[in-house]
């Protein structure tokens, strides 16, 4: 089969967007040197056309605890099917580039695994994979770029039709600048059927949603356009006394809308709003016109009526409508090439260069410490370079999408139908600059009142909890906000147990102090007495770590140790573990204390602990959720 032209085809799987971000990055870098390259999702891509491509570049995210992005997972099954012959890829080049971070235990997993498979496949490496690092000064672009630089030397030495004048030659950035990839079509008020846009209530508010998100460039391939169903909130509850430094609430929500079928374990994704003072803010900074009727769509795609989901997408919609709902001003930091475009549009000589040297490799470090490090919003970067007028079709494009976020769901809907609930800290923190920073969703959640009647957009998916069996008992650790999920087992749990004879849990929650952050004190011991799902006259326990009511710290780990025969006891019972909370130290530290365990209940050596916990793991029993 004859091979068409040198071109590259890069192929990303992204959970939040930092694949893509990347992906691109390389696309733009390739069509500098004057090679074609085309940036695909990977959900957007044939596998089994595989084989036909000459030179592939993956680049892919890994989430939770090495989980593969949603938008990986059916091109992975296709990669592993049995029937896939072992020179399969021969003759195809490829390259790896992994987003991770190094604090999670299974750093990089997915990347590494698709390298060996594509490998093993019959594909030639162009060059060794690349792994970025969130924990890096620079972020992932600290390996990206001498990544980037060394594959750019081996493509031209497997193929110099890559790069017609070389591997340092680059195109002048002004020639590659002129022409965003979105569109903005403005319309006359006297000209639209306003009939939709001042119909008040829920449906308003529904369609509004539906047709922003419908129009968003930053659209996330599992997050469907439009919620499925809104929620409104009837609780708004402070788990922590007052004064102590921590801010963790319980909500209460209830359908007002399609009432979700969800079960434990799963995952509530809620669109937060935005401060208006700051999209306010926005709007005057970028001269733009809040009441302009605008349509977004991809150049080149004018015909088009209806995204996938049939929202009607040629249907205008209010500027600020538009930003409040799909662009962050006010939380997420741009990206470098955010700054690079700036500088084309600045028209004050030092702004422009500062810009020019943090789009620049050199300036890559002093970027990262100005924007990232200090976590500096789009609005804050836009009014420190007041002489920068970005038109409206590159703001669309390049400001960072308004992001869903998701929370482990707290409630058993069998305990509360047409409700569910959700455990959320607060975020906050100080930069090193001290500026005060806050997290845009669990603020905007806080500062709620149940009085309003605000209604929230809403997505549900399964999480990595499954639920499980009634009769399969439970060893639950989640320290702080980890219980969330565990909350939801017990009532599931204790309401199974009035039906017949559900298994036992024993459940080890972790916190700061008793008197300050014991969240939901009240509920587990109400649970672990009376012959509850964690009572011990049931078989189970509730055992609490306080990590600084004494002078030595005390985590769950030290809680489990002192259970030790129990813990064996539940394992050789058929008990499965669930493991919920930060990503840090404690999913390793749990995972060495039930080594140690196995280790001395069952009389065997370490390594032959480590081998069990692995078989638990293949086995579906042993199930962690972590978060950074």
């Amino acid at each position: 089969m004859e091979r068409e032209p040198a071109k590259l085809l890069i192929l990303y799987a992204t959970q939040t967007g930092n694949a893509l971000d990347a992906a691109e990055r390389i696309g733009r870098e390739a069509e500098r040197r004057g090679c074609a390259a085309s940036v695909r999702s990977i959900d957007d891509f044939d596998a089994s056309s595989l084989p036909h491509e000459d030179t592939v570049i993956f680049v892919v995210s890994t989430t939770g605890q090495g989980d593969t992005p949603d938008s990986m997972k059916s091109f992975w099954k296709y990669l592993l099917q049995r029937n896939i012959a072992k020179n399969w890829l021969e003759g195809v080049h490829y390259a790896v580039f992994g987003l991770g971070d190094s604090g999670y235990q299974k750093y990089n997993f997915v990347a590494k695994k698709l390298d060996r498979r594509i490998s093993d496949l019959g594909a030639t490496a162009v060059v060794e994979r690349g792994l970025g690092d969130d924990q890096h000064p620079s972020g992932y672009e600290g390996a990206l770029d001498p990544w980037m630089s060394s594959m750019w030397n081996m493509l031209y030495q497997i193929n110099p039709k890559f790069f017609p004048n070389g591997p340092d030659f680059v195109i002048s950035d002004t020639k590659l600048i002129n022409q965003p990839k979105f569109q903005i079509t403005y319309h006359e008020i006297d000209k639209v059927d306003l009939q939709s846009s001042s119909a008040p209530g829920l449906d308003h508010v529904q369609m509004q949603t539906g047709r922003a998100r419908s129009m968003s460039p930053g659209k996330v391939s599992h997050i469907k356009n439009i919620p499925d169903c809104f929620l409104k909130m009837i609780k708004n509850q402070p788990l922590c006394r007052a004064g102590c430094g921590k801010d963790v609430r319980h909500f209460e929500f209830e359908f007002v809308s399609t009432i979700i079928e969800y079960g434990v374990g799963d995952v509530l994704e809620v669109l937060p709003g935005q401060d208006p003072a700051a999209v306010d803010a926005f709007i005057q900074c970028c001269n733009l016109n809040p009441e302009s009727l605008i349509t977004v769509h991809p150049i080149g795609m004018e015909s088009r009526h209806c995204d996938t989901e049939g929202n009607d997408y040629k249907v205008p919609i209010k500027l600020k409508t538009f930003v409040e709902l799909t662009m962050d001003i006010a939380s997420a930091s741009p990206r470098r090439y955010f700054f690079e475009v700036m500088s084309y549009f600045a028209t004050a000589e030092h702004e422009k260069e500062r810009l020019q040297y943090f789009a620049s490799p050199e300036g890559r470090d002093d970027l990262y410490q100005y924007n990232q490090k200090e976590r500096r919003n789009v609005l804050e970067v836009l009014e420190d370079f007041p002489s920068v007028q970005m038109p409206f079709e590159w703001l669309v494009q390049l400001v960072p999408p308004l992001k869903t976020r998701a929370f482990s769901i707290s409630s058993s809907p069998s305990a509360h139908p047409n409700q569910v609930h959700l455990t959320v800290n607060v975020v906050s923190w100080t930069t090193p600059f001290k500026r005060k920073r806050t997290g845009l969703c669990s603020t905007w959640l806080a500062g709620l009142d149940p009085q309003d009647g605000v209604y929230i957009p809403a997505w549900f998916r399964k999480g990595s909890l499954p639920p499980p069996p009634p009769s399969i008992p439970l060893v639950l650790i989640g320290p702080g906000t980890g219980c969330a999920p565990f909350r939801g087992f017990v009532e599931e749990r204790a309401i199974q147990d009035m039906s017949g004879s559900a298994a036992p849990i024993m459940l080890f929650f972790g916190c700061r102090n008793q008197e300050n952050d014991f969240l939901y004190k009240d509920f587990w011991l109400s649970h672990a007495q009376n012959g509850g799902p964690l009572s011990v006259a049931r078989g189970g326990g509730f055992y609490v770590a306080f990590s600084r009511d004494q002078p030595q710290k005390v985590y769950v780990q030290h809680k489990m140790r002192e259970q030790s025969q129990r813990v064996w006891n539940f394992l050789v019972e058929g008990a499965s573990i669930y493991v919920a909370g930060s990503s840090t130290k404690m999913p390793s530290d749990v995972m060495s204390a039930l080594e140690e365990i196995i280790s001395k209940e069952a009389g065997v050596s370490r390594e032959t602990a480590v081998l069990q916990l692995r078989r638990l793991e293949k086995d579906g029993r042993y199930h962690v959720e972590a978060w950074s």
